[in-house]
């Protein structure tokens, strides 16, 4: 479902930092995949975090995209992205 209205996309520096480590065709598809959540933020293969209010993941691959959705404000704030491992969903 496309959404007529964009909402405002803040990505944290620190995905920026981990975007640099990780091969740069991949980094190029996360960002890729990020740039449309603004247009698009429930449409992919994304999932609603359990025990969180508005916290959602996109699976891009092998990786996870963690981000928080503020309704009110139209806000999609990423705020982690991680490659796919055991520890990926664990508690923080």
């Amino acid at each position: 479902m496309k959404s007529k209205i964009n909402w405002d996309l803040q990505i944290d520096p620190n995905v920026f930092k981990y975007l640099k480590k990780i091969p740069r065709n991949n980094a190029e598809r996360v960002l890729l995949s990020i740039k449309i959540l603004s247009s698009e933020p429930f449409n992919g293969d994304i999932q609603k975090m359990k025990g969180e209010k508005h916290v959602w993941r996109r699976r891009i691959g092998t990786y996870r995209v963690f981000y928080e959705l503020l309704p009110k404000e139209k806000v999609i704030h990423v705020f982690h992205v991680e490659r796919r491992a055991s520890k990926t969903y664990k508690k923080r």
